[in-house]
């Protein structure tokens, strides 16, 4: 199947993008500033490798994964909310500091939002990342000038998968579910879309907690956005 024109001057009239592992390699950053939380608790960093596994669902959840070292952390087994309440706000007031510092735009990605823009495409942002640290970042990537807002991990009571994010953004855009299109990385970006109703396009570059994206179901994936062109 041939994905190429696939954005053309018909389609898509909104485009929701995910942030982390589709449009910013941010994982140096958030691997740094786990690091840093755990060595302030005494524990031994995690590394790079293992961050890029916890992304995706928020900071609170990479808080919890980071804490039980490893992603499929059971809630059971982190009975301690002091602790987690503790390492959560060191995690903040770190990320506070190092978001955006090394995060880099992937390879596709401004030739793509150039291109929707050219066709008047209205384009959001729809993240898990908490809402103050969305626009920071899209600035220090030199990506906020594309997108007409942004939704945070607390911008709405709930987040992705959960479908409210993706729609409250399409209707802020005056979108449809037939001409609008969800393009992320990972599981949680797939099922928003289903559960939405819109198609999703997932990038094989991101991060989706060490998985493949091939067998999510999603109605196209790429290499590179830049494939759509």
């Amino acid at each position: 199947m041939s994905l190429k024109g696939l954005f053309n001057p018909r389609w898509p009239g909104v485009a929701l993008f995910d942030l982390d592992g589709t449009l910013v390699d941010s994982a140096p950053d958030l691997a740094a500033t786990v690091d840093q939380m755990l060595e302030h608790l005494g524990r031994k960093p995690a590394g790079l490798e293992k961050v890029r596994n916890w992304v995706g669902n928020g900071a609170g959840i990479l808080v919890r994964r980071a804490l039980a070292d490893k992603t499929d952390w059971e809630p059971a087994a982190l009975k301690d909310e002091i602790l987690y309440n503790d390492a959560l706000e060191i995690f903040y007031h770190a990320y506070g500091q190092i978001n955006g510092r090394n995060a880099v735009v992937f390879d596709g990605v401004t030739e793509c939002l150039n291109h929707l823009r050219s066709l008047r495409c209205k384009m959001a942002v729809v993240t898990n990342k908490p809402d103050r640290f969305v626009a920071p970042l899209l600035n220090k990537a030199g990506l906020d000038q594309y997108f007409r807002i942004w939704v945070g991990g607390d911008t709405l009571d709930v987040k992705k998968p959960d479908p409210a994010p993706l729609l409250y953004a399409m209707e802020q855009l005056g979108g449809t579910r037939g001409t609008t299109v969800m393009v992320g990385d990972s599981a949680a970006d797939v099922n928003a879309a289903q559960a939405a109703g819109i198609p999703c396009v997932a990038v094989r570059y991101g991060y989706n907690f060490g998985g493949s994206v091939n067998s999510l179901g999603a109605d196209a994936v790429v290499d590179s956005l830049a494939q759509l062109l």
